[in-house]
């Protein structure tokens, strides 16, 4: 893919407003020179989250989330670096230049542009035939008929195909080639439209373009025999890759940190239209790697409610296994046989509510598998293995025992192998005292860019944290600040304004950090006159501020 040129990302930066993306997301305030809302990554109640929009950096003083408008919005829209830069360009209208590339680049890039702009206008087409139309009236009552009303289809877009190839037809009148509609999945090797007479429903990437379609059939008398029938793989269009409804749900997972992933697209969105947001669809197939690799840009905790029979279990347990194998806090929503999640959408929250957790729902379904009693302890013996001490564990472990009628000493073969106390572990939010002396240092610094080359007195050793020795050598250097360190130099500037270091405070910071290293010097080397005479003039100099 071309690169986008570094003058274009730039302007870019230069054009868009920051206060207009993010309040976008949650409202905010002023408060001094800086604004203050409520942390649109996590639920608060007390407003954390904080903005600059003179340099574009946001920081949460709750979840520690932090960077620069970039990341806001890749964090916010799901989307990598490029993909951010093209949507602010969009939004805020900066044409876009792209790095010299070989003309093969060129025209796959254009060919790209061209797929996406068929797509969309196909899904207009789609749209307009549905609800505009008399053949779109049957469709229409068969909607209400599934309890979709109409601002829920409309939302996501739902159209129906002509059986006539009329798209095909109205494509070419648009100046796009037999070639272009069948690479987009909208045409067969005849040129005659690949979808007829089917209830369409668009399938979007993560800015909300059209990819590609799953199609279900509505009329008996459709040559194509399956249920639902999706595009055909392609340049656009890969079905392991694609959530079901993931462009609109984006927000809510991120701000009630958790995904609800269901089998169908109306699952999907029956659940929005009972106001449950955070929903996606994997469309019939168990979680993927790109599934997840999706979702784990907007949260680590996903709830899986797939169908009660044979087929939706085994497409639990492999998303499963897999979302817990990448960190993913799993949890399984039971549903009756029979049921789907659209048939309970209106009390979908008490279900959530009694969601199982992985290791308690693996326990029980190899508990519900084996034969007898003998190999059903074997069963889940070997999977609690699998799991360290927790009250989940726990759960497990309490069913295990009820069905099995285990004694207490058969129960103490299945505790967790080599179990040890809880220990705890320090956050790494919580900075020791030479931790908070650096980042207090640094963020003066960055407030005050007057006392950089006070700064550029002292080195990097002067900092034992590698990221604060980054920022030091960004700031006095003017070395390339790397994406990681964004959030760190996001959550200086906010911290800088929250306990308002000013000059003279940050004067004194840069005294103690000296002082702090001329006694290390003195720990080694006691009588090393220079090293006494330099602390000297460091205490004389802070006595002299304070």
């Amino acid at each position: 893919m071309a690169r986008i040129k570094q003058e274009s990302v730039e302007h870019v930066k230069a054009a868009a407003d920051m206060l207009d993306v993010v309040g976008g997301r949650t409202q905010l305030r002023k408060a001094g020179a800086r604004y203050v809302g409520r942390c649109p990554f996590h639920e608060e109640r007390t407003p954390s989250f904080s903005v600059n929009p003179v340099d574009k950096l946001f920081y949460c003083f709750g979840c520690g989330k932090g960077g620069d408008l970039i990341s806001f919005v890749r964090e916010t829209e799901s989307l990598d670096f490029a993909g951010a830069i093209e949507w602010l360009g969009e939004r805020f209208r900066v044409p876009l230049e792209y790095e010299e590339t070989s003309p093969a680049a060129d025209a796959a890039r254009k060919r790209r542009e061209r797929l996406f702009a068929v797509l969309e206008q196909s899904t207009a087409f789609y749209e307009r035939y549905l609800w505009e139309t008399a053949e779109g009236e049957p469709v229409r009552a068969y909607l209400v008929d599934r309890g979709l009303g109409e601002d829920i289809c409309r939302e996501f877009r739902l159209g129906l195909s002509p059986v006539s190839p009329a798209l095909a037809r109205k494509a070419a009148e648009k100046g796009f080639t037999p070639a272009e509609l069948a690479a987009a999945g909208l045409a067969n090797r005849r040129g005659n439209d690949y979808f007829g007479g089917r209830l369409m429903f668009p399938l979007a990437d993560a800015r909300g373009r059209v990819v590609g379609y799953s199609a279900r059939k509505i009329r008996e008398d459709d040559p194509l025999q399956a249920k639902y029938v999706n595009s055909p793989e392609g340049d656009l269009f890969h079905k392991s890759a694609v959530l079901y409804g993931l462009h609109l749900a984006r927000q809510a997972i991120a701000k009630e940190e958790r995904a609800i992933v269901v089998e169908g697209n109306t699952d999907a969105m029956a659940l929005r239209q009972a106001g449950l947001e955070a929903v996606v669809a994997s469309m019939g197939t168990a979680l993927t790697e790109r599934h997840l690799a999706e979702l784990k840009r907007l949260t680590r905790r996903v709830y899986l409610c797939f169908d009660a029979d044979a087929a939706g279990q085994a497409a639990t347990l492999r998303g499963m296994d897999l979302a817990a194998a990448q960190g993913f806090e799993v949890k399984v929503v039971p549903l009756e046989p029979g049921l789907d999640p659209a048939d309970a959408a209106n009390s979908f929250g008490d279900l959530l509510g009694r969601a199982e957790s992985y290791v308690f729902y693996r326990v029980r379904i190899e508990l519900d598998r084996a034969a007898d009693r003998q190999e059903a302890f074997v069963r889940v013996r070997e999977v609690l293995a699998g799991f360290e001490d927790s009250p989940e564990r726990q759960d497990a472990l309490r069913l295990v025992a009820d069905r099995l009628d285990l004694p207490p000493e058969t129960q103490a073969g299945l505790a967790p192998t080599g179990a040890t106390a809880t220990t705890g572990t320090v956050s790494s939010k919580v900075l020791d005292a030479g931790g908070r002396l650096e980042r207090d240092v640094l963020a003066g610094c960055v407030a005050h860019p007057g006392l950089v080359p006070s700064l550029a007195e002292v080195t990097a050793e002067y900092f034992d944290d590698e990221r604060h020795r980054a920022i030091y050598s960004h700031l006095v250097a003017g070395a390339e600040l790397r994406p990681e360190l964004v959030p760190l130099l996001a959550e200086l500037d906010a911290v800088a304004a929250r306990e308002a270091i000013t000059e003279t405070t940050a004067q004194e910071l840069l005294y103690r950090l000296r002082e702090r290293y001329l006694r290390r010097q003195l720990a080694e080397d006691p009588m090393r006159a220079d090293l006494i005479e330099a602390l000297e003039r460091v205490r004389e100099a802070v006595g002299s501020i304070v």
